[in-house]
C-alpha cells in the first residue's frame, strides 16, 4: 500500500484538475501541465480534492499508485509557483549566454556548445550563475540535467557545470616529493 497515494490531494485555489480518458490536466495561474495516466491507475475528481487508485493488484499499479500521486502534487505546485534550479559555471574562460530560445555555452571545447531551450523553460544567465524556472517539474529538471551534462564539475579543479545546493568532492592533486 502507498501511504502518499492513499491520502486524497487537495487543489488550493484558482486550480483545476481535469481528466480525459488517460490524459490528466492541470490548470492554474501560471498555466496548463498535461501528462498521460498509466492505465493501471484512476484519478478521481470529487469536489476539491483528487484521489488517486490503483485499478488491479498488480506490483506494476501498486508503484504507480504513489507515483502518480506525487506527479499530481508536483503538477498542483507548478501550476501555482514556479520551480526554479540554478547552475552555477566555474571555469576560466568559460562563458554563457541566452540568445532568443537558445543558451550558448563556451566550456572549453574548440566550439560553442548550442542548445535550444524547451518551451515552457526560461532561461537568464548573470555572470556565471544560470537559473532556469518552469512549471513542469520534470522537463525542468530534465533540461537542467542535459545542460549539466554538457561539461560535469572535475574533481581536481571543480570546473564544469553543478547545481548551486551541490557539493563537489575534490580529490588531491599529484603531491611533489
Amino acid at each position: 500500500m502507498s501511504r502518499i497515494g492513499k491520502k486524497p490531494v487537495h487543489m488550493p485555489e484558482k486550480t483545476e484538475v481535469t481528466v480525459s480518458g488517460s490524459t490528466l490536466s492541470v490548470q492554474g495561474p501560471l498555466g496548463v501541465v498535461t501528462r498521460t495516466v498509466h492505465p493501471y491507475v484512476k484519478i478521481e475528481v470529487t469536489g476539491r480534492t483528487v484521489s488517486v487508485v490503483p485499478t488491479n493488484e498488480t506490483r506494476l499499479a501498486r508503484a504507480l499508485w504513489g507515483t502518480y500521486a506525487s506527479h499530481l502534487t508536483n503538477m498542483l505546485r507548478g501550476v501555482r509557483e514556479p520551480y526554479r534550479k540554478k547552475l552555477v559555471l566555474d571555469g576560466v574562460g568559460y562563458k554563457m549566454a541566452v540568445t532568443g530560445k537558445e543558451l550558448t555555452m563556451q566550456v572549453g571545447f574548440s566550439h560553442p556548445v548550442k542548445m535550444v531551450i524547451p518551451e515552457g523553460i526560461n532561461a537568464i544567465v548573470e555572470k556565471s550563475e544560470l537559473t532556469l524556472t518552469g512549471i513542469d517539474k520534470e522537463e525542468l529538471g530534465q533540461f537542467a540535467a542535459n545542460v549539466r551534462a554538457v561539461k560535469k564539475p572535475e574533481p581536481y579543479k571543480g570546473k564544469g557545470f553543478h547545481y548551486s545546493d551541490e557539493v563537489i568532492l575534490r580529490k588531491q592533486g599529484k603531491k611533489a616529493s
